[in-house]
């Protein structure tokens, strides 16, 4: 009787650790979740007027410079990189340093025009 009611003990502290478990796992996905919208998405238009961009808003040409940036940080991980790469709608030194990193002087001419369109002038990029 003793064996029967301890291996009863045992299956309740089981199942108990796995409900707790459970517990927590929904706990930290319902914190995702509600973290998510409260965060802008860093190709969102509130993210072009933050980076001082006074252009025409096109979603793409945004998301290319953005990876452009994002590459460059993703080869040097310095923490700050990708925003100064962005600063100022992509017309910073860093920006210039990342086309010349990433091997992409044979874009230019298009990469400018990008930039033109979204930064509302000539970027002198």
């Amino acid at each position: 009787m003793r064996r029967h009611s301890s291996l009863r003990s045992a299956s309740l502290g089981a199942a108990l650790a796995l409900l707790a478990l459970a517990a927590l796992g929904a706990l930290a996905l319902a914190g995702r979740a509600a973290a998510g919208p409260t965060l802008a998405h860093p190709l969102s238009k509130r993210s072009f007027f933050d980076l001082q961009c006074k252009g025409v808003y096109d979603k793409s040409i945004f998301a290319r410079l953005d990876r452009i940036c994002e590459d460059c940080y993703n080869l040097f991980r310095e923490p700050q990189l990708h925003s100064l790469c962005r600063k100022n709608c992509f017309t910073t030194d860093y920006f210039k340093g990342c086309l010349d990193v990433l091997l992409l002087q044979d874009e230019m001419d298009k990469i400018q025009t990008w930039i033109k369109q979204l930064h509302g002038a000539d970027p002198g990029v």
